[in-house]
């Protein structure tokens, strides 16, 4: 085994299960199911930080996150969210990096970046000057409470009412189940205390859902008291209630939580389950390699035997396993890669797989330089398997070859064809005279 296999680690190469705060810490675990009860509905000032787990500056940070929660104790509210587990928080509040921190003072809505610095004291100090900024807009009268109480009192919702789509008994069929798309349906009444309490969250969410899943999920509303045909055909009985449509399938009721974030968290959840499984792409030049595996949290890359070994029939059976595997994993936004042997010898190289043992397959994780090997069988039970273990932070890890990304061939995309061996040059040998010059006895 190549020497760089030497120093395998017992880390996972993706997230752990683990959080990376408890209950014992002051830091405040929030959640898409809890984070509209404690953060948004409080008048507390609230510092958030939302981080992932396989983020090294999260990791450096978070001794002094809980450092500054325990001096900011009973005076400023200090929270974390997981933003890798709760992704519907993160795009809500437009995350693109961790760690990042969000001031969440006067208006709920609009919280502030905080660009301060990462030190225990520099946090604590940030914390204090916007909790005094805090103090003085409510003396001065600007401030009347929470951005909740506000938003229930006609305040901005965080999202646009036109985002929320008007379904009538006329519309109702061509838009919704004549459509391609997923819909979530609120059915309402207009004197319902419930469905007024709903109505700021389901805006909000309409918005960020519009956005997230780039119009493939919509948010919809039903007055049952007017269009009262939708309401009888679907047996409302209560109010509100949401209902989740799909083309080809049976209309399902909504059983999670009633905030933006639950309703957020579910819609990414459909879109997840109705989108195309990622592309799986030949290792064709260093741009393919880059970009699929630096827009990924983990990249699955397979060696596969030499075209003259399997032929073309063998390789698509290989290719499909492939395929199969990231239509049953899509929901990681992993990337997909596969390269033939011999085609990029230094990849190889730093993965320690080089001449033999094809099919191969590695997993990379670009971040941390690490990477994991398949010891099982290049089959669906087996990949599966592999990929299990290390989406639950087991499995054995080792160093990316010299801790950077190899140098990648540019060649040729395979044509989809059974190989071919060279054609070798043909020499004429009826004037070559084979008797034995020496004049030896034969034997």
């Amino acid at each position: 085994m190549r020497p760089l296999l030497l120093g395998v680690l017992g880390c996972s190469l993706v997230l752990s299960v683990q959080a990376m705060y408890s209950s014992s810490d002051d830091v405040i675990e929030l959640t898409s199911s809890n984070f509209n009860r404690e953060v948004i509905q409080s008048d507390s000032l609230w510092l958030v930080e939302f981080y992932a787990p396989w983020c090294g500056h999260c990791q450096s940070l978070a001794p002094e996150w809980k450092k500054a929660a325990t001096a900011l104790k009973g005076i400023v509210k200090v929270g974390a969210v997981d933003a890798d587990q709760h992704k519907s928080l993160g795009g809500q509040y437009g995350v693109r990096g961790f760690p990042t921190i969000k001031i969440f003072g006067a208006n709920k809505n609009k919280p502030e970046e905080y660009q301060g610095g990462r030190s225990s004291q520099a946090i604590v100090d940030g914390a204090l000057n916007s909790l005094r900024a805090l103090v003085k807009e409510r003396l001065s009268g600007k401030s009347g409470g929470s951005g909740y109480s506000k938003q229930q009192g006609g305040g901005g919702s965080g999202g646009s009412k036109k985002d929320v789509v008007e379904l009538t008994d006329d519309n109702f069929d061509k838009m919704v189940l004549e459509s391609g798309d997923v819909w979530m349906v609120e059915f309402f009444a207009p004197w319902c205390g419930h469905c007024k309490n709903l109505e700021p969250e389901w805006t909000a969410a309409a918005t960020a859902v519009k956005e997230q899943t780039k119009g493939k999920v919509h948010l919809g509303a039903v007055d049952a008291t007017v269009h009262q045909v939708l309401a009888s055909r679907y047996g409302i009985r209560g109010f509100p209630t949401i209902k989740i449509f799909r083309r080809g399938e049976e209309p399902e009721d909504f059983q999670g939580g009633r905030s933006r974030g639950d309703i957020i968290e579910k819609a990414l959840d459909l879109f997840s389950d109705n989108a195309a499984a990622p592309e799986l792409l030949e290792i064709l030049n260093e741009d393919v390699l880059k970009n699929t595996c630096d827009d990924s949290q983990l990249c699955v890359i397979a060696v596969l035997p030499h075209i003259l070994d399997t032929g073309a029939a063998g390789r698509n059976g290989y290719l499909e396993v492939m395929m199969n595997m990231a239509e049953k994993y899509k929901k990681k936004s992993w990337g997909w890669l596969w390269t033939e042997a011999g085609a990029q010898m230094e990849l190889e190289a730093s993965l320690g797989i080089g001449g033999f043992g094809y099919p191969a397959m590695a997993a990379i994780n670009v971040r941390k330089m690490k990477f994991a090997l398949l010891r099982g069988s290049f089959s669906e039970t087996g990949i599966h398997e592999f990929l299990r273990e290390l989406s639950v932070g087991r499995g054995s890890t080792a160093t990316l070859g010299g801790g950077v990304m190899p140098n990648i061939n540019a060649v040729d995309a395979w044509d989809g064809k059974d190989g071919q061996l060279p054609v070798e040059e043909e020499y004429d040998l009826t004037d070559v005279d084979l008797d034995d010059e020496d004049g030896k006895d034969e034997l």
